[in-house]
């Protein structure tokens, strides 16, 4: 008898020993599937590293013809001068530079050539700020004076700047006048921070209210370079060295600041004016960045994009916002998000920027419907890319040029 009492003692003990391992595993499990705010789609597992050398790979004899017919018809009827590289769903059909890097000492370009990226830099501002906004460090409706309280002018928020509804004055044509009536030393750089102080100093007007209309110009993304500086602590440089160009994979892309460097350390020289003999060098207004400053190649470019649409860098819903219009359409078809700019038709959707600074003129498109990338970067700034209608078509992409649609065509605001 006390052995079938301790044979349903013993049984107890382990169908109670197995329920309590039962429940410690399902909240063990629960508590690992949200671990991120009790958030469990914050605990997807992690993207995971882009094969640079598999996207990157590309043989010249696998050349999309078509495209190489435009690109080669472009540069001898409309001096097209540069590197291009053009994709579809995750592999490049064509890429080729074409020309020269420096004409004046005839160095040609090669695929791996950094063009400094002008305002394509936007989108690179753009994304840094979002990173801190997912982090907590910021929110989209902070005002600048949270970070810059001598800053002058009131209702300037982050959300104002990134889609150039500030009403600010451009610092360049502000910064230029100043430099040139004080005879300022022209060769040496202003760094953000030098520039965030000239405009607390001589509080410059600015030409409408905040949140008025859309009004591109280059301060807006300095402001937000400087605000990048101010709450990471760290260079412009440095943060999105180490958070964008590194997990990216972006090996060629760095920034550089003529507040930094006496000399930009790249080998390709903008040429102004569509002419040779027009070779920009790089002054104090190539000192401030986040506007600009960025330089890098086709190729990295393309893994910029690769990067973005795998999720390496920004969560979906973040990416979503950038891409959302936030400003009235243009001939029905053009608005600008958070640093990016947009084309939409039905079933279409291109994001896209373009880039005009010191001989460097440029274009970054990414059809996101149809997962189609081109990159065209060049250094001798004249028409050639406001004749892209033959490329579009050859790589399956919507003609994304103003005046196709309606009007005439901006080319005034890069």
């Amino acid at each position: 008898m006390c052995e079938v009492y301790f044979m349903r003692f013993v049984y107890k003990a382990i169908v109670l020993l197995g329920v309590s391992l039962f429940f410690m595993a399902a909240c063990s499990s629960k508590a690992n599937n949200n671990n991120s705010n009790g958030n469990p789609a914050d605990a997807a597992v992690k993207p995971k590293p882009l094969d640079t050398k598999a996207l990157l790979a590309y043989d010249p004899k696998n050349a999309d013809r078509r495209i190489d017919e435009v690109m080669q018809m472009l540069h001898r009827t409309r001096g097209f001068n540069g590197n291009v590289l053009v994709a579809k769903h995750g592999k490049i059909i064509y890429e080729n530079a074409i020309g020269w890097a420096d004409y004046i000492h005839r160095t040609t370009l090669n695929i791996n050539s950094q063009f400094e990226l002008a305002s394509v830099t936007k989108t690179i501002t753009s994304t840094a700020i979002m990173m801190l906004m997912e982090q907590g460090k910021l929110s989209l409706n902070d005002d600048v004076k949270k970070f810059f309280p001598d800053f002058p002018y009131d209702g300037v928020t982050i959300r104002l700047l990134l889609t150039h509804r500030s009403g600010m004055m451009n610092y360049v044509y502000f910064t230029d006048k100043i430099y040139k009536a004080e005879h300022r030393d022209e060769r040496k750089g202003l760094s953000n921070k030098d520039e965030m102080a000239m405009i607390a100093q001589y509080k410059p007007a600015r030409f409408n209210k905040p949140d008025k209309k859309f009004l591109y110009n280059n301060s807006n993304f300095m402001v937000l370079g400087s605000i990048v500086e101010k709450v990471t602590g760290q260079s412009y440089a440095d943060f999105v060295k180490a958070h964008i160009f590194v997990p990216a994979g972006m090996t060629h892309t760095a920034v550089y600041s003529k507040a930094v460097y006496e000399k930009i350390p790249v080998d390709v020289m903008g040429h102004d004016r569509g002419q040779w003999r027009y070779s920009v060098v790089q002054n104090f207004l190539d000192g401030p960045v986040g506007d600009k400053g960025v330089y890098s190649t086709v190729g990295d470019l393309y893994l910029y994009d690769r990067a973005l649409r795998a999720g390496l860098l920004l969560k979906q819903a973040t990416m979503d916002s950038a891409y959302v219009p936030r400003n009235p359409f243009i001939h029905g078809h053009f608005s600008y998000g958070y640093g990016w700019r947009i084309f939409e038709a039905p079933g279409k959707q291109v994001i896209y920027h373009t880039g005009w600074w010191h001989g460097f003129r440029h274009i970054y498109l990414r059809d996101i419907k149809d997962d189609i990338t081109i990159v065209l970067l060049t250094n001798l700034s004249n028409g050639s890319l406001l004749k892209l209608d033959d490329l579009f078509i050859a790589a399956g992409m919507p003609i994304v040029r103003k005046s196709a649609y309606k009007g005439n065509g901006d080319t005034s605001e890069d």
